[in-house]
This record gives C-alpha cells, structure tokens and sequence, in this order.
C-alpha cells in the first residue's frame, strides 16, 4: 500500500470547549444511577427480583447467545479490511468484543472501547493511523445499520399497534439520528480528524502535538481510501444489519425464558427502539435506568408488565457482566503479559 500517503497539510487550527463535555459525563454519571434506583423502588425490588429469578439458567444462555451478533458485527468490520493486509480474523473478533466490554461497563462514552480496539489492531502490526480509519469507518457502517434496524422496528410497530402510543417525536428522533450519521460521513470524506488534531492544537498551543497532526492527516487519507470500495462496504453492511437482527434473538430468548414469550417481530420491535433508546442516552454509562425506563415503555405497547420488562433489561445486564467482565480481564491481561515477558529477557541478558 506505498501510494497511500502518510502525511496531510492539516486545516487552520481553532478552539474547542472541553468543558461542555465534562459536564455531560457528570450529568450521566449522576442522573443514570438515580433513575435505576427510583424505578426499582418504584415498581418493587422484591417483585423484579424473582421475575428475573425465574428464567434461571435460562440467563446464561442468552449470555452465550450474545456472542452470535458480536461475531457478526466483527466480521463486519473483517470485510472493511478487505481491501488492505488484514490481521488474523481471530484478532478482529477479540477486539470487537473487548471493546464492547469497555463501552457497557466503564463510563467510556463508546469511545474508550473504540480506541482500545484501534491499538489492537496496531499491535499485531497494523499502521496505527490505518487501524484508527478502520474502526472509524466501521462505527459509521454500524450507525446505518442500526438506522435501518430501527426504521424496521418502527414500521413494524406501526402495523402492530397501529400507531397507538407512537408520537411525531420517535420519528423525529429517527430522522435526526439519520442525519447525524450522514453528516458524520461527510465530515470524514473532508478531513474530520486533522481538523479536530487541529482544534487540539489551538487549544493546547504546544509543538509537542505535532505527531498527533501529522497521524490525523494520514488517519483521513485512510479512511478516504476505504471509502473507495463499495464492495467491502456493501459486504460490511450487511454484517452489520444481520448482527442488530440477531440481537433481536437475544430479546426473544430472555423473555422465553422469563416466562412470557412473544413473538419475533415483537422481540424485534423491542430490541430495535430499545437500542436506539440505549444510543441516545450515550452520556448515562450503561445508559443505567434510561434503559430499564425505555423497556417499560415498550414493554407496556405488548402487554408486558412493568417487572417484567425491567426483569427484561436486568437480564441483558447480567449478559453484560457475563461477557464483559471477562473481556476486561483479557484487556488488562496483554499489558501485564507484555511486561512480564520484557522483564523476563531484560532479567536473562543482565545474568549473561
């Protein structure tokens, strides 16, 4: 790949306001916990509790079932590789699933597991800045999948209930969301990381950020060459759509086993809305009680009791710790295996 280029003249530098930011960790990290707690004592802790109890060993098998849309969403990000060296599929998939571990259990704001899955890929030798477009494209790929998952879900829920208890605002929302991701795109086809290294640049005026500029540019020049064939995109996007509808099956099965089974389109009415519920409320960590607040709500289009649809939204977090305390387990341990091993020959070439 010697014609793509490293370097990119970066844009004028400017100024950006990190304080803003700051402060919508803060209202997240305060008000999610605060409405989990209220909910549960709202509707009964005791009553939830065995609700949930119920499904048994069933829980741990949903757990499993989970692992089918990770794979999935990894070989969607597999196929946006195919037009460069590709690592091992095996390396792909870890850290897809280390990164989703990161984004559900540590307030990251879904960037701290993208990030860690970027240096991943250039630790099994991937140029970093290639890495970087890699999972930049890819998000953008998963944000139109869902668009479409959640387009599907609606229209679906509209026939089912016949508009009833569906306002302008969810469509609304929908559209919004429709046209963040279009403009996210457009910005990446305009060099969106040099200008934000730039920003960075205005804001902490020091020449020591330099580097940070120069792997922006080249981070643009990346994406911008996968951008140019459609074909992986195509087979990408087609991972990604098939992973939200297999997510769907995870709904299914946990409610199965809760004791109140619905049917699949019901259990993709559900899961679609639920996670498009779950992304806008990105600044809670774990979107904790927006969640369980979201599944009543749907739940209650179904007939389904309040516990019951919290029990629900317990039950993915149970999968949640399942899959991703492990996966951060295997996160921390590379590091610590990786000094381990230096320590090691450091050790052995001072006694020779």
């Amino acid at each position: 790949m010697s014609s793509i280029p490293t370097r990119q003249q970066p844009p004028p530098s400017g100024r950006a306001n990190p304080s803003r930011l700051v402060s919508l960790v803060y209202v997240g990290l305060a008000g999610g916990p605060a409405l989990f707690t209220a909910l549960l004592l709202y509707l009964g802790v005791g009553e939830i509790a065995r609700t949930l109890a119920s499904a048994g060993v069933g829980l741990l098998w949903v757990s499993l079932f989970h692992l089918v849309p990770i794979g999935a969403s990894a070989l969607g990000w597999y196929a946006v590789l195919a037009p460069v060296e590709r690592p091992a599929l095996r390396t792909v998939v870890s850290a897809r699933w280390i990164a989703e571990s990161i984004n559900q259990l540590l307030p990251a704001l879904h960037v701290g597991g993208n990030v860690v899955r970027a240096r991943r890929l250039a630790r099994a030798g991937m140029p970093g800045p290639l890495a970087g477009a890699s999972v930049v494209v890819d998000i953008t790929l998963h944000l139109f999948a869902q668009m479409l998952f959640t387009m599907l879900g609606l229209s679906l829920l509209l026939v089912s209930v016949r508009g009833a208890g569906i306002n302008g605002s969810a469509i609304a929302g929908l559209v919004l969301s429709a046209v963040g991701a279009a403009g996210f795109y457009l910005m990446q086809r305009r060099g969106l990381f040099a200008t934000l290294a730039a920003l960075l640049r205005g804001v902490v005026r020091s020449d020591d950020w330099s580097p940070l500029i120069d792997g922006a540019g080249a981070m643009d020049v990346w994406v911008r060459h996968l951008y140019r064939h459609p074909r992986a995109l195509a087979v990408a996007e087609i991972w990604h759509v098939l992973s939200w509808l297999l997510g769907a099956g995870e709904t299914w099965l946990a409610l199965r086993f809760l004791g109140h089974p619905v049917e699949l389109t019901t259990a993709l009415v559900i899961e679609s809305l639920g996670e498009g519920i779950r992304t806008a409320a990105f600044p809670v960590p774990a979107a904790l009680g927006v969640q369980e607040g979201g599944f009543v709500l749907l739940g209650g289009l179904f007939g389904l009791t309040p516990s019951v649809s919290v029990a629900l939204s317990l039950a993915r977090r149970v999968r949640e710790l399942v899959l991703g305390i492990p996966g951060l387990l295997v996160w921390q341990a590379g590091p610590a295996a990786t000094t381990f091993v230096r320590q090691r020959k450091e050790s052995r070439e001072a006694r020779e």
